[in-house]
């Protein structure tokens, strides 16, 4: 398959420069780019890749238009990653997918679940009792939906991914757990995309929400009861524990933990791999990690971390003292 240059602008915009007739046959980085496929330069420090680029058109911002046009044909566009994510959406939309049954066979769905006419269920998917399916929502090959749990409409749930497991709720008895019983469900807005092997557990009381626009990468653990406000996106093996709040557009890097009942402020971004031990409600972005060091250097610097408090009672009982001299 081919798209014409022309088209692609025709449907998304921007300036092109050079030969509108070329046919692009694909999409590729700068660096592996050939003839017939069209690139994109979204940030300064790649730019240097730019002029060697065999790639037969390269999207970028006005800040590179006169080095593009030297190379040869190029797209201007304000926000060149934006425009190579549409072209992305414009070349699935133009491929010609094969004719597959909206609901495989291999499917189970309930005689009380609700699924919508228009979504897709892909192979060995679960549907379970009271489970509601939106309009335009794929589901992949292995996801599993329990009761009552809802996903809303245009939403994306990959190969794996299980909606309404129990939350994890036991309660001490002699020695023993007892278990609390979920009675809770998962309630997810529209425009949704979950990654692969994903988990959502439903909530102990009230349902775990997961609202519009939120996108969640794969491996990742959402507790019971947790709310994940509108357009946050959070990447590969995060974990988020029961009863926490996380407003809407925040960013969670891989491997973060929030921990449980806290809140998170709209416009809060969490550096990868760091841990959230305490509430947070000012936007910004925070980083909690101790870094990467040589092992030896780091047993050393861990092993003075454990003397911080003492040390800063000893700084305050010297400040009290000097504070007497200070003033006369």
């Amino acid at each position: 398959m081919t798209l014409r240059l022309a088209f692609i602008v025709e449907a998304l915009g921007g300036e092109l420069y050079g030969d509108a007739n070329l046919q692009i046959d694909g999409l590729a980085s700068l660096e592996s780019a050939q003839p017939a496929q069209l690139s994109f330069l979204s940030h300064p420090k790649y730019q240097h890749l730019l002029s060697a680029s065999n790639a037969g058109c390269v999207i970028v911002s006005p800040q590179f238009r006169a080095l593009a046009v030297a190379r040869g044909t190029c797209i201007v566009t304000d926000q060149p990653y934006l425009y190579y994510a549409k072209v992305t959406q414009l070349w699935r939309k133009t491929l010609t997918a094969p004719t597959v049954p909206l609901i495989h066979s291999s499917a189970v769905i309930d005689p009380q679940a609700q699924v919508h006419s228009s979504a897709r269920i892909g192979p060995l998917c679960v549907v379970e009792a009271g489970a509601v399916v939106g309009a335009h929502t794929v589901l992949k090959s292995r996801v599993t939906l329990g009761e009552r749990c809802v996903v809303g409409e245009r939403c994306l749930i990959h190969a794996g991914v299980v909606i309404g497991a129990d939350g994890f709720g036991f309660a001490p008895n002699a020695g023993t757990w007892e278990k609390i019983e979920q009675l809770g469900a998962v309630r997810i807005g529209n425009d949704v995309e979950i990654g692969a092997n994903t988990c959502i557990d439903r909530g102990a009381l009230q349902d775990t929400v997961i609202e519009d626009g939120v996108k969640l990468d794969n491996l990742i653990q959402i507790g019971h009861n947790v709310h994940i406000g509108q357009h946050t996106a959070m990447a590969g093996c995060a974990g988020v524990a029961g009863s926490a709040t996380i407003g809407a557009r925040c960013t969670v890097g891989g491997g973060a933990i929030v921990l449980g009942h806290l809140t998170l402020a709209d416009g809060v971004h969490i550096s990868a791999a760091s841990v959230v031990t305490r509430s947070i409600h000012k936007p910004g972005h925070y980083t909690g990690m101790f870094p990467l060091d040589d092992n030896a250097a780091w047993e050393k610097n861990a092993a003075s971390l454990k003397h911080l408090a003492s040390l800063r009672e000893r700084i305050r009982a010297l400040e009290a003292q000097l504070k007497p001299l200070n003033s006369n």
